[in-house]
C-alpha cells in the first residue's frame, strides 16, 4: 500500500489537533475506509483512518487495523463505535466485526466479532445502538445483531431470507440483498434485492424480539432486470433514490411512513453506451438539491443530478472520470463542498460547486489506496 501525504499536512500537527468551529460547523473529520484485503498486487490490510481538512480538502494518515474484507462500515451516531462486514466469500468465514473509536487519535479497536449467514455486502446501525443490520449478498438475505453496552455485538436475533429471483439467468438465479438502510426516524428498514428486483420494507421496532415485521405493502419491485443495490433518503425523508446496479439506472421515490411511490426512473448513461455497466453508490449533497451516483464496468464515472425540491425529480447535470477503475462507494463532506470517491488504487477528492453540483477533482489531493471500496466521515471534536 502507498499513502501519499501532502506536503502542507506534514508539517501540521495531525493528533491533538483543535476542531475548528464557527460558520458552517466543524471542518475537521475522520475519514474511515474499508477495503477489499487479500494477496497479489493489493496491498491493503483491513480499515484504515485518514484525517480531512474540509477547508483544503486536503488527507493525512492516522492509523490503521487489520481485519479481513471490510467492504463497507457503519458508525454509531455518537461516533463511539465501527462495525465492518466482513465479505469473505470462498471460505465461509463471512461476519461483522465491532470496533470502539477513538475520533480524536483516529484509533480502531477490536471487541467482537459475530458470523454471517452468507458473505455481507453491507451494514447500518440504528440511532439508538440498539441494533446492527447487515445484507447477506451471498446468502439472499438480512440479520439482526443486538449491540450490548460496551459497544459489542450479540448474537443474531433475526435472519429474514428472501426469496424468489429475475429475468436475468446470469445473476438473479436466487436472491441477493444488497443494503438495509434505515429510514430517518428509525421506523422502517428498507432492503434492496439485486436478485429479486425487489426493495423489501420492514417496520423497525428497538424493543421488540424479533425487531423486524414486513410493513405493508412488504416490498416495492423495480424493473426487470435492473438490479437494485443501494438507497439514500433526500434529507426532509420525503424522497428515496435507489441505483440498480444491472441497467445502471437511478429510481426517484416519494417515501411515506415506509410506503414507497415511482416518481421517475433515469438512465445512468447515454442509449450508444456499448460498455458494461455496474452501477454502485448512491448519495444526495447535505442541502437536499443534487444527487450523485457511480457507475463501475466501463464507464468509471461519477454522475450528477440535480434534484427539484417539490417534486423530488432529477435532471441530469453532469458526468466525470476517476482516476483509478471501479469506482465503488463514496462518502460527500458534511461542509458539501467535498466529495471523496474510493476506486481500485486510490481515493479521489472532488470539489462540489455548490451553487450547480459540477464537479472538479482536484488531482493534487489525491491518496494511493488499493481497493477503497467504503468511506465514511466523522468530525473531530
Amino acid at each position: 500500500m502507498k499513502k501519499l501525504l501532502l506536503l502542507l499536512v506534514l508539517v501540521l500537527p495531525v493528533f491533538g489537533f483543535a476542531q475548528k468551529k464557527g460558520k458552517g460547523g466543524p471542518k475537521v473529520f475522520d475519514v474511515l475506509i474499508g477495503t477489499y484485503t487479500g494477496a497479489g498486487v493489493n496491498s491493503s490490510k483491513g480499515i484504515y483512518v485518514y484525517r480531512f481538512y474540509a477547508e483544503r480538502g486536503e488527507l493525512a494518515y492516522l492509523s490503521e487495523v487489520e481485519t479481513s474484507n471490510p467492504s463497507y462500515l457503519a458508525v454509531t451516531q455518537d461516533h463511539q463505535y465501527v462495525y465492518a462486514v466482513n465479505e469473505n466469500n470462498a471460505d465461509g468465514s463471512g461476519g461483522v466485526t465491532a470496533f470502539k473509536f477513538d475520533k480524536t487519535t483516529g484509533k480502531l479497536d477490536l471487541i467482537n466479532t459475530q458470523k454471517s449467514v452468507g458473505s455481507p455486502a453491507y451494514v447500518s446501525v440504528d440511532k439508538a445502538r440498539k441494533n446492527v443490520f447487515i445484507a447477506n449478498y451471498g446468502g439472499g438475505n438480512l440479520q439482526v445483531f443486538p449491540i450490548n453496552k460496551d459497544g459489542s455485538l450479540g448474537a443474531s436475533t433475526q435472519t429474514i431470507q428472501d426469496i424468489g429471483k429475475g429475468p436475468d439467468q446470469m445473476r438473479q438465479q436466487q436472491p441477493h440483498v444488497h443494503s438495509t438502510v434505515l429510514s430517518s426516524d428509525d421506523k422502517y428498514l428498507l432492503a434492496s434485492d439485486l436478485g429479486t428486483d425487489k426493495i423489501n420494507v420492514f417496520r423497525y421496532r428497538a424493543s421488540k424480539v424479533p425487531p423486524l415485521t414486513p410493513a405493508t405493502p412488504a416490498f416495492t419491485s423495480t424493473a426487470g432486470g435492473a438490479g437494485p443495490r443501494h438507497s439514500d433518503f433526500s434529507p426532509n425523508g420525503k424522497f428515496l433514490y435507489n441505483v440498480q446496479e444491472m441497467t445502471a439506472t437511478i429510481t426517484a421515490f416519494s417515501y411515506d411512513d415506509g410506503k414507497l411511490k415511482e416518481l421517475q426512473t433515469v438512465k445512468m448513461m447515454p442509449d450508444d453506451f456499448k460498455g458494461i455497466n455496474g452501477a454502485a453508490d448512491i448519495h444526495v449533497s447535505p442541502d437536499g438539491l443534487f444527487l450523485y451516483a457511480t457507475n463501475r464496468g466501463t464507464a468509471n464515472e461519477l454522475l450528477v443530478y440535480a434534484i427539484d425540491p417539490v417534486s423530488g425529480k432529477l435532471t441530469y447535470v453532469s458526468r466525470n472520470k476517476t482516476d483509478g477503475e471501479n469506482p465503488r462507494n463514496f462518502v460527500i463532506d458534511p461542509t458539501g463542498n467535498f466529495i471523496l470517491v474510493g476506486t481500485k488504487t486510490r481515493v479521489n477528492v472532488f470539489n462540489i460547486n455548490k451553487t450547480t453540483g459540477k464537479l472538479t477533482q482536484n488531482h493534487n489531493n489525491t491518496l494511493l489506496l488499493d481497493s477503497a471500496v467504503c468511506l465514511k466521515m466523522v468530525p473531530v471534536e
